[in-house]
């Protein structure tokens, strides 16, 4: 309780430190500006957190939090909304459970 005199839990969560986030994309279908803007936002929001990039195959814009994956484009069709990415980075810096993000902004269409 408060007054226990113990630092707050929550520091960690405020600058990302010990969550890793590994981005896997597709570099040909051109969702290396995609990773570029998650990786500035994750970076403004977290700046201790540690983010990587890895070429995927075909349509991939894959992410992983600690090692669990937690959106798939492959599976979802678009990319993941940025509210739900911080507050998963959130959740893995206080060592809350992760829940896979299923929404995502559709895909840019072109008529």
């Amino acid at each position: 309780m408060s007054g226990s005199g113990e630092p707050a839990a929550e520091a960690p969560a405020a600058t990302g430190a010990g969550v890793r986030i590994v981005v896997e994309y597709c570099k040909p279908c051109g969702f290396e500006s995609a990773y570029l803007e998650l990786e500035n936002a994750v970076k403004e929001e977290f700046p201790d957190v540690e983010i990587e990039s890895r070429l995927g195959g075909t349509g991939a814009f894959e992410i992983e939090i600690n090692g669990q994956l937690i959106f798939s484009k492959l599976e979802n069709g678009g990319f993941p909304y940025e509210k739900d990415l911080i507050e998963a980075i959130r959740k893995a810096g206080n060592g809350e459970p992760l829940e896979k993000i299923t929404k995502s902004r559709p895909p840019c269409v072109i008529l």
